[in-house]
């Protein structure tokens, strides 16, 4: 049985559960229940995409990740389940909310990469500096919003103004350059890629994120990033 909860559990069970742990951690939000690699143990995914794992009689649980081991080595399965609810909720954002740095002709993108940016921390700006570079390798760079200082910040108000701009690119480059850019507001998406970020574990920026939901937690310089996506 894999440990990717393949199977879900007996309804009379999964309210068992969601009784049992919704009335000892406070605003726990249960999204699904479903069987684990160990027998007689169910995994639990809540709203924030926290993972714990419960007895089948609700008894007893942990929170921490589960590991297997395998003639590769160890393999943690809860990482697993991680990457695979990380790649569902970038799913759900529309290119239309993104700032798209991608190769010219849409026949050369090869991989794509989601990255949570901030306008003014130096390694997003070191990894802006490579965009061209890893479109030329076939990466598209998707961008989404991450002021790091928070809302309301100096560079939340940056952030707003790049999304708002109408050339978000151009903007966006000229930001990360240190130069001024008109002080813009609208109806963007800043404020729910915030908050996105932080459902996915963003706690700094640049936080790249592959299609498969694995997380690569800062700057990587762009020739490795192609070796790791295996392009070179």
């Amino acid at each position: 049985m894999s440990g990717l909860a393949q199977s879900e559990v007996p309804v009379d069970k999964t309210t068992l559960i969601k009784q049992k742990l919704s009335s000892v951690v406070r605003g726990l939000q249960i999204k699904s229940v479903a069987d684990s690699a160990l027998p007689g143990i169910f995994e639990v995914a809540s709203d924030s995409d926290q993972v714990l794992y419960i007895t089948e009689d609700a008894r007893h649980f942990f929170a921490g990740d589960l590991y297997r081991l395998s003639a590769d080595g160890l393999e943690n399965l809860t990482e697993k389940r991680r990457e695979k609810a990380r790649a569902e909720l970038l799913k759900t954002v529309p290119d239309s909310e993104k700032v798209i740095f991608a190769p010219k002709n849409a026949k050369d993108v090869k991989a794509k990469i989601t990255v949570f940016t901030d306008i003014d921390c130096f390694y997003c700006r070191k990894l802006h500096n490579e965009v061209p570079l890893l479109n030329e390798y076939g990466i598209q760079v998707d961008y989404l919003a991450y002021p790091r200082a928070g809302i309301g910040s100096k560079s939340y108000d940056k952030v707003v103004s790049t999304w708002c701009a109408k050339d978000r690119n151009t903007t966006m480059t000229l930001a990360k350059q240190g130069k001024e850019v008109p002080d813009l507001k609208c109806d963007n998406p800043v404020d729910a890629q915030f908050e996105l970020g932080h459902r996915m574990g963003v706690t700094g920026t640049p936080a790249i994120f592959l299609e498969s939901g694995q997380v690569i937690r800062g700057y990587m310089p762009a020739d490795k990033m192609a070796r790791s996506l295996g392009l070179l």
